[in-house]
């Protein structure tokens, strides 16, 4: 399935659960270090989708553009802030030029895995560094693939269950590929699926991508907290910035 086809209306109107989820305090509340590390200056976010972050982050007085390539995620963004509020380019993240430099350019939740190819994550990358003023950060949080504890010749794991809920990602691991398959359920025998693909990253693939937009790892830790990020971490934080000249 394309991207635009996954990120339909229906989606759109699942994915946003204001104040539970991922829109919840706890989860969102620190991810606002972003404003931060824009230090002072406009900010960028790749697939701003229906604004979790980025209505949030203007509310405090950030100028923050978004690059969101589904129209249906735009529209449900405009249900809580206007053009003016947060200007939108509707396109790609890998190719998508939006006008003016910034300060910092952010992708979140493992949205850069969404890109299905080597080639078109290195090509955001860049697409990032064309962006970005001398000095500039780009900020990319993503999770670890779980693929320890895929046993050999299983090809798929469940990585969450509850009441009404399960999740299990399916994985190609010549091609660095999984799918993220998502169940819900009631009492009933009837269920709803819903699926996307990704493109895993190794963080240390992830440097090297950094290194040929020219980048340099200037941070990496657990979380949005600052926890520490180790060999049990199942996500990561990282900022790259570019040289300042």
């Amino acid at each position: 399935m394309r991207q635009d086809e996954i990120w339909d209306a229906d989606t759109a109107q699942r994915y946003d659960t204001p104040g539970v989820g991922m829109f919840s305090p706890d989860v969102l509340g620190p991810t606002l270090v972003l404003a931060a590390l824009a230090d002072g200056g406009r900010v960028l976010e790749f697939a701003v989708g229906t604004g979790r972050v980025a209505v949030p982050l203007a509310a405090l007085g950030v100028p923050v553009t978004g690059v969101e390539l589904s129209r249906a995620m735009l529209a449900r963004l405009r249900e809580k802030a206007d053009e003016a509020t947060v200007p939108v380019v509707v396109g790609d993240m890998a190719t998508a030029t939006a006008p003016g430099r910034f300060t910092l350019v952010y992708l979140v939740y493992n949205t850069i895995s969404n890109l299905l190819t080597q080639a078109e994550q290195v090509e955001c990358f860049r697409n990032a560094a064309r962006h970005l003023s001398p000095g500039g950060r780009f900020v990319v949080e993503l999770g670890v693939p779980d693929l320890r504890v895929l046993p050999p010749g299983q090809a798929g794991l469940v990585f969450h269950s509850e009441p009404g809920y399960f999740g299990m990602d399916t994985y190609d691991t010549v091609r660095q590929h999984l799918v993220s398959h998502h169940v819900t359920f009631g009492d009933t025998r009837q269920a709803r699926l819903a699926r996307s693909p990704h493109r895993y990253i190794w963080p240390a693939e992830l440097d090297l991508m950094g290194q040929l937009a020219g980048f340099e790892l200037e941070s990496r830790h657990a979380d949005w907290t600052g926890g520490e990020f180790t060999g049990e971490s199942r996500s990561h934080v990282s900022v790259y910035r570019l040289p300042p000249h």
